[in-house]
């Protein structure tokens, strides 16, 4: 294995950053599990811990850390030079691409990808060494808790796990490996079964990861607030006592300027512009997600029935390493004449689409989502209800979050159909009833009060506020 670092300062991050201080006391090592989902979160949180003067050492194989950062959104990747980039290599690893027919959801052909990062755990470990004269902050995913196990041995440094997922999802998870009954005395909404969340493999993969995390573990941080989640943060605190835990979300930013600060504006936004007021619904499965051709045709057929103005992302799932040159498009020719015919209602997008821009626009009124937690929270902080349509992992959950506890949307159908196709009536009821009902204005309503108590409790005294400012005292203490 190569283990050789190659280091950049490359330049990410927030407004309001202070001067760089050389040789700080403190800096923070962002460890990343490769997942767009995953990098993506920790590369905004990176933004946040930057406007504290804190150097951040984001560190991945190369083609992750490009792919973190060329699809970045919502703050300009060229204003910063305190946060570096260390591209750590690893044995090649196959790509496939994916299999829309496999019979899983669950994006299996990511999992050499997945077992490469193993690899970061020698090359990790002497870049720490390296750092340790100084008080090294490791702010790992969770899924790579045994590629910075040799931390627990080196002086200087804490670790902190990372939970891509929020506190609901989490303690609903907790509760049920720890062999304790979801409390119906706290009113604890009825979960899906983890059963067709994950592969085998994948399951056997977070269980060791797990192991590793007892280990070493001085806190953990969710991409979350307890301005919605107050009770699901109280309830894993109760579960884990002596055990820090800081709600630092919502991570991504939460205003968005108009001007693309990476150059030219998408062509979905100029579309967006034209609409009415909250007058479009904006589908995306997200970046681990692939459909059928027969499930494609039935969307497209209830978004034409619906009659409602779309904005569709209609992409596969990334591939492990989504540079290899080998794209295979599909999807050209959906239905026979669709694109045409929606021509002025209905926009296409086959490329990567810049979601939060989309989201945080006053022409998007709805969302169609697999519901990762990236667009859960993303779609909470821009004020957005949400029609789930969850596929594996934490999404069956994070959609009864969404629709039952926060009442911000509605399922478009139950886990327990997960295998069924899910036909253009259904999806034209469901587009209509958040689009054009007085149900769907009441859940826009809620949306977009969530938004207003989240802004407020990002001011001085506000409750996540104080939570950045506990966090930052303590590993700066």
């Amino acid at each position: 294995m190569d283990s050789s670092n190659q280091s950049s300062s490359s330049p990410l991050a927030s407004n309001h950053l202070s001067d760089y201080q050389p040789q700080p006391q403190v800096v923070v090592v962002m460890v990343p599990f490769p997942a767009q989902g995953h990098l993506n979160q920790l590369l905004h949180l990176s933004r946040l811990i930057l406007s504290h003067n804190i150097p951040v050492h984001y560190v991945g194989t190369p083609t992750h850390n490009r792919q973190a950062t060329l699809r970045v959104q919502g703050f300009n990747p060229n204003s910063i030079t305190n946060l570096h980039f260390h591209h750590f290599k690893t044995p090649p690893f196959p790509s496939p691409p994916p299999n829309p027919n496999e019979g899983t959801n669950f994006p299996s052909h990511m999992v050499p990808s997945f077992k490469a990062s193993s690899n970061l755990r020698e090359p990790l470990a002497n870049f720490l060494q390296s750092l340790s004269a100084r008080r090294v902050i490791v702010i790992y995913d969770s899924l790579m808790a045994s590629v910075v196990q040799d931390a627990k041995n080196m002086a200087n440094v804490e670790t902190y796990v990372f939970h891509s997922t929020g506190a609901f999802t989490m303690f609903s998870f907790y509760s049920e490996h720890m062999g304790k009954p979801l409390l119906e005395s706290i009113n604890f909404p009825q979960v899906p079964s983890i059963e067709g969340c994950f592969i085998p493999q994948i399951m056997d993969f977070m269980e060791s990861q797990r192991e590793f995390r007892k280990l070493h573990n001085d806190g953990s941080i969710y991409n979350t607030t307890r301005a919605i989640e107050s009770l699901y943060i109280e309830l894993i605190e109760k579960f884990t006592p002596g055990s820090k835990n800081w709600a630092l979300g919502p991570f991504n930013p939460l205003t968005i300027e108009k001007e693309n600060s990476k150059g030219g504006r998408h062509f979905s936004m100029e579309w967006l512009d034209k609409q009415e007021p909250k007058s479009v619904i904006y589908v995306s499965f997200g970046s681990t997600t692939t459909l059928t051709e027969e499930q494609i045709e039935q969307i497209a057929i209830g978004l034409e029935q619906s009659k409602q103005k779309f904005i569709w992302v209609l992409r596969d799932a990334d591939k492990g390493d989504i540079f290899d040159g080998n794209e295979v498009r599909r999807h050209d020719d959906i239905v026979n004449g669709f694109e045409e015919r929606v021509k002025g209602m209905g926009l296409v997008v086959r490329d990567w689409a810049p979601q939060l821009e989309i989201l945080s626009h006053s022409s998007t009124g709805g969302f169609i989502s697999h519901c990762g937690w990236n667009s859960c929270i993303e779609s909470i902080t821009m004020g957005v209800p949400i029609a789930a349509w969850p596929m594996h992992s934490d999404q069956p959950r994070n959609s009864v979050f969404i629709a039952e506890v926060l009442k911000i949307g509605l399922v478009v159908r139950d886990w327990a159909q997960r295998d069924e196709l899910v036909g253009a009536s259904v999806i034209e009821n469901v587009v209509r009833r958040l689009m054009e009902t007085k149900e769907g204005d009441e859940m826009r309503e809620r949306a977009m009060n969530l938004r207003k108590e989240i802004l407020l409790s990002m001011d001085e005294g506000g409750v996540s506020r104080m939570q950045m400012d506990s966090f930052i005292a303590h590993i700066t203490r």
